[in-house]
């Protein structure tokens, strides 16, 4: 699923789209109920300012995860 993206919501309004490129930082900071994605693939210090300053895709490669699905899971997630 290349290029994945994840729109976020509240009320009807679009707050941002997240994509692999996105800060995790910002991710947590609008949907802080999507934290426990990034704390099962092993990023156990989200409060640490070098795990809120790296995007989706640089901590999905280190650690051994599939940006693009990761997204798809978020995006399910949040779409119910």
């Amino acid at each position: 699923m290349p290029n994945a993206r994840l729109k976020l919501f509240c009320k009807g309004v679009l707050i941002m789209t997240i994509t692999k490129d996105t800060v995790i930082g910002n991710i947590l900071d609008e949907a802080p109920d999507t934290a426990p994605f990034f704390l099962e693939m092993g990023m156990h210090c989200l409060g640490c300012p070098a795990s809120r300053g790296e995007t989706v895709e640089q901590a999905c490669r280190v650690h051994g995860v599939d940006a693009d699905e990761l997204v798809a899971r978020i995006n399910e997630f949040l779409d119910k």
